[in-house]
């Protein structure tokens, strides 16, 4: 089964984030931060959104940096993933 997003939607799976500090203390996984970085798993086909046509500049496997409270959390086939807009995307990290 494949998790397909809608027009301007992609797919994405964030990046884990560090459980200890600098000086070696373990972080409970309330005190840790959410991470900004993520994987692009799929994208959406573009279209028209709101009277505009967008391109989608992002392809699967790029690896980005996108919106601290962007998007929606879902939980498919057992992965923790994160539907968001192109817009949301910050940049792509080359």
């Amino acid at each position: 089964m494949e998790l397909r997003p809608l027009f301007d939607r992609i797919v994405i799976k964030p990046l884990k984030t560090e459980s200890k500090t600098e000086g070696g203390i373990m972080l409970p996984a309330v005190a840790q931060e959410k991470s900004q970085l993520a994987t692009v798993v799929s994208v959406g086909e573009g279209g028209l959104v709101d009277g505009k046509e967008v391109k989608m500049v992002v392809k699967p496997k790029d690896k980005i940096l996108y919106s601290k409270y962007a998007g929606t959390e879902v939980k498919f086939e057992g992965e923790e993933l994160i539907v968001i807009r192109q817009t949301d995307v910050l940049a792509v990290i080359e």
